[in-house]
């Protein structure tokens, strides 16, 4: 208010003004610089290496040209509330913030305007900054960190490269550096040059192969599933997305499969993320499986096999079922499939061919060309989950190799190249998809497990083994290892373990990501540049589109955007052999890069010798064993973001550490050594009669019906955010009432990790505790202080010690909800009891306990109470445990259930007393009646009841 009589009263244009005052003496004094032990960050605040430490990190945020609305500081307010709690502990907090800056939003902005990325990212960044800055977050801008900074990404590309030049010892079940396998190789005289040269680079932590990618000709570019709808088409303008083999990087993350599990048992993660994660790398055991292809049309019986023959393994779980497996079935683009139609794909369907395995009057090739074309445009997830089960025969048989039978091979799309090994043994009695294919194609179904009616549906249980020979009668477990011992004994399987989790596919045909520090010579074979060629930078180009093609044409190839700056690509260097002329690379690494490294990066950001010094990683992120027990892996002391991250982003960054770690790089096992998911603040949303979205902001109540520009809308709910209309700018909220209202309205909403719904109008109701909190010490109409120096009364000494008891294991269990419901109480309890002005000795602590929340007023209430250099670190106030504990509590006295006295008596008295107490105080309700049973609930109640 502008009223004179209102001066001093905490009020927006107050709260503005004492927000910009703090904010600028932490910013001048580095309040919030976390020294390290070693290199250019170890001033100021050197002192602080003598306390414990904690590292508190948010998830990477993206900088978008949206803007922030108020779900997104959720997360950034609650690390904020935690570290600030943290440096009132008395601990060296390291907290930041930097920007996940590459990415396709920016660099599709400028194939539509023709606006440098980096121009937009820069003021998106700036514009982010600007929005987090007003909120008080104290984070340590030194250590601030873009993605798109050559000196960021420089060391992402170094990283590249250490894991390129690595492989997985499986021995040891750990990374090292390829010149150790090189050195073995090296007194080999049966291997030429070019021999070595191809079995080092197989043996690589990153490598090139050829494999399926989501392919859309109308963009240009290969998307990641996540970028294609369940209808096979591109999120980004509709156009038909294929599956196509495509050479590419990829990242070996399945040679730790094994460690990415196991080590989730180390981890302090919500079990929800874990199971996630667990589920993601799906690791099973079973058995690789041999089947033998007949490829000649005219060999004899079974086992009469050909020269001509081929080998296809499938992976199985249940080795134990072979006997049931009356058909295989070879994903669609399996290599094996064009070989085969190469030998034999011209040989006609023989006339005893059932006319379901084919695809009209055609040959095998025919149909199966005829058939890829039909699937071209699924996704997987619609291929797995299509009830209607299609296929093609590929006119050959395979030998069962437990019981000796010929099995048509078909091709099928639910079968997919990306799991396993792209073909199965089908049993259809026994597994509800291929019970689906073998009814609509008319082939055997034959249980070998008792039970169930296979008439009308598979049996997926478990049960005696039946029409199985030497397995009839055992068990699962009996079952499964004697087919393995046979299989072993034949030379026909072997035991095996097996990942869902593929391969991390490390290329996109885009233009806005981090370069790769590779080249090619005139072979064609790769070669990783020197340390002292990086980083190797994104090169201005023109046009940042990729060539694209007629959307419908499946066979067109990429042309990234790169490729066009052609004095980049086309380079004459000296790799040690003398100037050549090789080519760089045209794709860029996915987004995910910048992302799987950068909490190392906060730790020494300034280094250019190394992208993070060990001493200060191990100061950081080492293990704690002393604190955390003799398994701690090290990492970051918490780490919150979204659940959406949990599988991926997560998954990737603890595969990019664990590679370090193998090669003596960091001393932490794993990145993350605790993780909370914060929940979403969501919104009312409106959609017209086409279901169209509309601005909820526009949006007006009448009647208990809602109305759009005169048009009645549906109101629903929904995350918040641009793509529903119903974004909150905080922008509009610190402006109306301040950035400390704000913070403490998001922080009393509800649990943390619980998504919460935003009502403007129930923001004042956190303002006006402020205001309440202010009065407490300041004279609203002179500004003068209001606080005396009296003693607490008892009642206020047990009140306050008990907030501060609650309030210290809130904080400490990210609680922050409760932590508010508490300040209020106490709060309120002193403006009840003191309408003039607080005790001291109340206002000091509630005045600290409130300064993670709302820092800028309790600086200001800090300051008023005669304190000088600031809040920040001020001790957090301690509790007397002796007044947790009530010497005396209330009881109820019931008579025959009804309640009719009460008596206080001592905590610790005895029974007896109680019921004297209890029986004196109802006298008058048991006069001329006789009490006939006695109960007495400690510290509850008492119930007489009399006849």
């Amino acid at each position: 208010m502008t009223n004179d009589s209102f001066t001093y009263r905490y009020d927006a244009r107050l709260a503005h003004d004492i927000e910009k005052k703090w904010q600028g003496y932490w910013a001048d004094n580095n309040v919030f610089a976390a020294p390290n032990p070693v290199g250019d960050l170890k001033e100021p605040n050197a002192e602080l290496l003598n306390k414990p430490k904690r590292f508190v990190q948010d998830m990477f945020p993206y900088p978008s040209g949206a803007g922030l609305h108020v779900g997104h500081p959720l997360g950034y307010i609650s690390t904020d509330v935690f570290a600030r709690y943290s440096r009132h502990n008395g601990f060296n907090v390291l907290h930041t913030l930097g920007y996940d800056a590459f990415g396709l939003p920016a660099e599709q902005y400028a194939i539509q305007t023709g606006t440098h990325p980096r121009e937009t990212t820069e003021k998106n960044t700036h514009n982010m900054e600007r929005q987090l800055g007003q909120l008080g977050l104290g984070h340590d801008k030194r250590r601030a960190i873009r993605t798109i900074d050559t000196d960021y990404y420089r060391w992402t590309q170094w990283i590249f490269l250490t894991i390129y030049n690595s492989y997985f010892d499986e021995d040891e079940e750990k990374a090292k550096p390829i010149s150790e396998l090189e050195k073995k190789l090296a007194s080999r005289t049966d291997m030429t040059p070019e021999q070595k040269a191809d079995y080092v680079d197989s043996k690589r932590l990153v490598y090139r192969t050829k494999s399926l990618v989501n392919w859309c000709p109308g963009l240009g570019t290969v998307l990641a599933n996540e970028e294609v709808t369940a209808d096979g088409r591109s999120e980004r303008g509709n156009f038909p997305v294929f599956r196509k083999e495509l050479s590419q990087w990829m990242m070996r993350i399945t040679a730790y499969g094994d460690r990415l599990i196991d080590d989730l048992a180390l981890l302090d993660w919500p079990e929800k993320v874990k199971s996630m994660q667990r589920n993601w790398i799906g690791r099973s055991t079973g058995a690789e499986v041999d089947f033998t292809i007949r490829c000649d049309a005219g060999a004899g019986e079974a086992g009469d096999l050909s020269g001509n023959d081929e080998v296809v393994s499938v992976y199985t779980t249940r080795p134990d079922t072979l006997f049931g497996a009356t058909y295989m079935v070879l994903s669609p683009e399996h290599p094996l499939v064009d070989k085969l139609m190469d030998a034999e794909g011209d040989t006609p369907y023989e006339a005893s061919t059932n006319p379901q395995w084919t695809l009209g009057k055609q040959t095998p090739a025919e149909a199966v060309d005829a058939y890829r074309l039909s699937i071209a445009a699924k996704s997987d997830l619609e291929r797995q989950e299509n009830k209607e089960k299609t296929g093609v025969y590929l006119g050959v048989k395979a030998v069962n190799p437990l019981s000796g039978a010929e099995v048509p091979v078909f091709i099928s799309d639910y079968v997919l190249m990306g799991y396993g090994t792209g073909a199965i043994m089908a049993v259809p009695a026994h597994d509800t998809r291929d019970y689906e294919f073998a009814t609509v194609f008319g082939l055997p179904i034959v249980p070998v497990l008792d039970g169930g009616n296979i008439e009308e549906e598979a049996f997926t249980e478990d049960g005696p083994h039946i029409n199985s020979d030497f397995l009839n009668g055992l068990n699962k477990e009996d079952g499964i290892a004697a087919a393995i011992e046979r299989l072993e004994e034949n030379g026909t399987g072997r035991a095996k373990k097996q990942f869902k989790l593929r391969d991390w596919l490390f290329a996109r045909q885009r233009y806005w990501g981090e370069p790769f520090p590779i080249v090619y010579d005139d072979e064609g074979r790769a070669h990783a540049l020197p340390e002292d060629m990086l980083p190797v930078e994104l090169p201005d180009v023109e046009d940042y589109k990729p060539v694209t093609a007629d959307p419908n044409d499946r066979n067109s190839e990429p042309h990234p955007p790169l490729a066009k700056a052609t004095d980049w690509v086309n380079v004459t260097i000296d790799l040690g052999d003398g100037p050549k002329h090789y080519t760089r690379d045209t794709n860029v690494m996915p987004q995910w890069a910048g992302s799987s490294w950068y909490q190392l990066r906060y730790i020494d950001p300034t280094n250019s010798e190394r992208f993070v010094d060990i001493e200060n990683e191990r100061y950081w992120t080492g293990p704690q064993p002393d604190l955390y027990g003799p398994q701690d892996p090290g990492g970051v002391d918490l780490y919150v973001g979204g659940v959406e991250h949990a599988v991926l982003h997560l998954l990737y960054a603890r595969f990019w550490h664990k590679v370090l770690f193998d090669l003596g790089f960091v001393s932490s096992k794993e990145p993350y050594r605790k993780l909370f998911n914060q929940g979403y603040i969501q919104a009312y949303a409106y959609t017209d009669k086409r279901g169209v979205y509309v601005p909820a902001a526009e949006v007006e109540e009448k009647d208990g019906k809602f109305f759009y520009q005169g048009e009645e809308v549906n109101q629903e709910y929904g995350k918040m955010g641009k793509s529903l209309k119903n974004a909150v700018s905080p922008d509009q909220v610190c402006e109306d009432f301040g950035a400390d209202t704000l913070r403490l309205y998001e922080m009393a909403m509800g649990p943390l990790d619980m998504s919460r719904p935003w009502a403007t109008k129930d923001v004042i109701g956190s303002h006006r505790f402020l205001q309440r909190l202010w009065r407490l010490a300041v004279n609203e109409e002179t500004g003068e202080p209001v606080f005396t120096d009296d003693e607490l009364t008892a009642d206020d000494e047990k009140l306050l010690h008990r907030t501060i008891a609650g309030v210290r294991d809130d904080y400490e269990h990210l609680r922050i909800n409760t932590v508010v419901a508490k300040l209020i109480e106490l709060t309120n309890h002193l403006t009840k009891h003191y309408p003039g002005g607080a005790p001291r000795a109340a206002l000091e602590p509630l005045t600290i306990m409130v300064s993670p929340i709302a820092p800028h007023i309790a600086e200001e209430l800090w300051s008023r109470l005669g304190h000088s250099g600031g809040i920040t670190y001020a001790p957090f106030p301690t509790f007397d445990e002796s007044l947790l504990v009530d010497a005396s509590v209330e009881l109820p006295v019931q008579v025959n259930g009804k309640v009719r006295a009460h008596i206080t008596v001592a905590v610790e008295a005895s029974r007896t007393d109680v019921l004297a107490a209890a029986k004196e105080a109802a006298a008058s309700q048991l006069t001329g009646k006789t009490v006939v049973k006695e109960i007495v609930v400690p510290g509850r109640l008492v119930n007489l009841v009399v006849k």
